[in-house]
């Protein structure tokens, strides 16, 4: 069962977000607590934590999702460069294959 924070963000299934959350509620109760012991106002408090966590939750998620694309970037390439390797070695478009022949004329 999935759990649906405001009724459409799929916290379990959506990338990043469950740890924005967890990382928002952090940052909400530092900030709180750290403006309630500065000024021991409470609704003011109140009104930092929760401009803590709305912060600290999409600072997070854009972090966490630029990662996450670049990752998927890398794996795009490693995945062609392998599948290029398994592709063209040992034919005549092997650029290893150039490299030696070179190699062996130079000597």
């Amino acid at each position: 069962q999935s759990f649906k924070l405001l009724g459409f963000l799929d916290v379990k299934n959506v990338p990043c977000a469950r740890e924005s959350v967890l990382y928002g509620s952090v940052g909400s109760l530092v900030v709180g607590l750290g403006h309630f012991v500065a000024t021991s106002r409470v609704r003011r408090s109140c009104d930092f934590a929760v401009g803590g966590f709305i912060c600290t939750m999409l600072g997070y998620w854009f972090y966490c999702r630029y990662n996450l694309a670049q990752h998927r970037i890398r794996q795009r390439m490693i995945k062609e460069g392998v599948r290029n390797k398994i592709l063209f070695e040992g034919s005549s478009l092997d650029p290893e294959r150039k490299q030696i022949g070179n190699e062996r004329s130079d000597s």
